[in-house]
Parts: C-alpha cells; structure tokens; sequence
C-alpha cells in the first residue's frame, strides 16, 4: 500500500467514487432503452455494469450495432444521449457525495487533483460547480465525449498530469485506462457495480479500498 500523499496528481472517476450515483445511471439508462424493449434494456444494463465508465454514446451505439442488430443512426444516439442526461441531471444534484472528500484535499494539499470520467463533460462540470466541489479539482474536469485514454494521454503531454500519479476508479475500464497511461490504479469497491470485483482485484493484484475516506489511512 502507498502513501497517497506521495503521488504528485489524483486522477478520479466520478459516478461510485465521488458521487454515489451509479445506480442512478443504471436506472436511467435502462428507462431510456426500454423503449425498444424490456429484453433491450436489460441486456444493455448488463452491458453497462460490465463496462463500467464507458461512455453513454458508446453504450447507445452498442445497443443498435450489437443488441438491436441494426445499423448505428447517430441522430438517434444523439437523442438516447440527451434523454438519459435529462434522466439523471437532478438527481446527480442531490446523490450522495463521498465521505472525507474535503479532508482529504486537506491531507493532499500539495498534489493536483483532476477528474477523468465517462460522464459528459459539460454535465459534470455544470454539476460540480453546482455542488461547490468543482474547486477541489485544480487540475480540470475532463469527460464524455472524450474517452478516457485520450484524455489522460492528452494531460499527460500537456504537462498538466504530472507524474507519479495515481488514478481512483471502481471499474475494470479506470483500471485499463489507468494501466495503459502508465500510472497507479485504486479500487474502490463501496459503490462499485462491477460484478465478481473481488476476483478481479485479485487477479490484477490491485490495491483495494471500500470508500474514498479509507484513503486517510494511507496518509
């Protein structure tokens, strides 16, 4: 286990690590599928649970391309994807926001901090300045319609990701993403969706946290 304290940025998913809204998203999108039936909607939440901060525009494209069988309309995707954020615009504003957030800030005052999500960017950043947390992320708030790699291969050669760093997600995607960028990876299990976690973090030999405030015992 290594001190947090000795990484010089904090990279950090969103939905199950900041905020408590995984399963907000999980219902909204299969309220949003359901509209081309239940069976759909139920193999597209599978889908998402097992892609876990993938993006609402790939998740909508893999419903038409793999699940419907028929061609992609990007118009329609559009469309899913303006739905489900209206879905859960609200009740990302008020779920709940991860325990010792602020002392850990305090703890780690000297690192940058940045969130890399599959969230829509604008949504988010809306949302945190909304919610007054937006401040703690000096280091930006970065999502969808990007993915995840792009974005930390594009901080990264900016300068603004600044090595060693770490990245604080609750999926296996975080953590390909995170390997693939050449940087630390924690799990978090607390408000994970991931299913079979554990074997998971087992086989990649993973250091592993219940919830976000678990990492004070790290300082």
């Amino acid at each position: 286990m290594k001190n947090i304290k000795g990484y010089s940025t904090l990279v950090f998913d969103c939905d199950g690590v900041i905020l408590n809204s995984n399963s907000v998203k999980t219902e909204a999108l299969r309220q949003t599928a359901a509209q081309y039936g239940q069976t759909a909607a139920d193999n597209l939440v599978a889908y998402h649970k097992m892609h876990g901060g993938v993006s609402r525009y790939l998740k909508f494209d893999y419903l038409f391309r793999e699940i419907l069988a028929v061609s992609v309309d990007s118009a329609e995707v559009a469309r899913l994807a303006e739905e489900f954020g209206s879905e859960v615009r609200d009740k990302l504003m008020t779920c709940e926001i991860a325990s010792g957030l602020y002392k850990l800030r305090d703890f780690t005052a000297d690192a940058k901090w940045m969130v890399v999500s599959g969230g829509n960017q604008e949504e988010l950043r809306e949302i945190f300045k909304a919610r007054e947390i937006s401040k703690l992320f000096d280091g930006g708030i970065f999502g969808s319609p990007d993915p995840k790699e792009k974005i930390l291969a594009r901080e990264m050669k900016s300068g603004n990701l600044v090595l060693p760093a770490v990245f604080i997600g609750d999926s296996e995607y975080d953590e390909n993403a995170a390997s693939g960028a050449g940087i630390d990876f924690i799990f978090l299990s607390g408000w994970s969706e991931l299913f079979g976690w554990e074997r998971f973090v087992q086989a990649h030999g993973l250091e592993t946290h219940e919830r976000l405030i678990d990492l004070l015992g790290t300082c």
